[in-house]
């Protein structure tokens, strides 16, 4: 497979996202700025496509008890780290923490966040947006961070 569907693909997963796509972009020879462009938009793109997914299949999964359990769990994970934060902010809280690149606080999570709290959906498309942006420099500059050191410490 072509690595920039592979980086699409990963930059679209639930797990991975920007913390994946950029760097395995980079490693594959990418520049940072094509890297980091290609990866914020296609992570941008999880958030309609999640509204979507809510305001219709969403429903009748909801009755199969699997579908049902994992969906509960993930409710539960996601008001437990971010009801407070988010809650208290809303929109700002929104995208503060999707910002943060850190595991379970990408744009899968910061839009089921927005939806729990029934935040009107153009408004928080932008700040869920504006999250995946800054979330994407902070990835771009630990990565290339990362590798510089890296070299830096192979030549000595």
């Amino acid at each position: 497979m072509n690595y920039i569907l592979q980086t699409i693909l990963l930059s679209l997963l639930p797990i991975s996202e920007l913390r994946g796509g950029i760097p395995y972009a980079f490693s594959q020879g990418m520049n940072i700025f094509t890297a980091y462009t290609l990866c914020v938009f296609a992570n941008i793109l999880v958030i309609p496509l999640l509204y979507l997914f809510f305001e219709t299949l969403h429903k009748p999964l909801y009755r199969i008890g699997l579908y049902k359990k994992l969906f509960d769990f993930w409710v539960t994970r996601t008001q437990k780290k971010a009801e407070d934060k988010i809650g208290k902010y809303g929109y700002w809280g929104v995208m503060l923490f999707v910002a943060i690149p850190l595991p379970i606080t990408g744009a899968y999570t910061g839009t089921l966040a927005a939806w729990l709290l029934k935040l009107d959906k153009k408004k928080a498309f932008w700040h869920l947006a504006l999250g995946v942006v800054i979330a994407g420099i902070i990835v771009s500059v630990v990565t290339v961070t990362g590798v510089e050191l890296f070299q830096i410490f192979l030549k000595k």
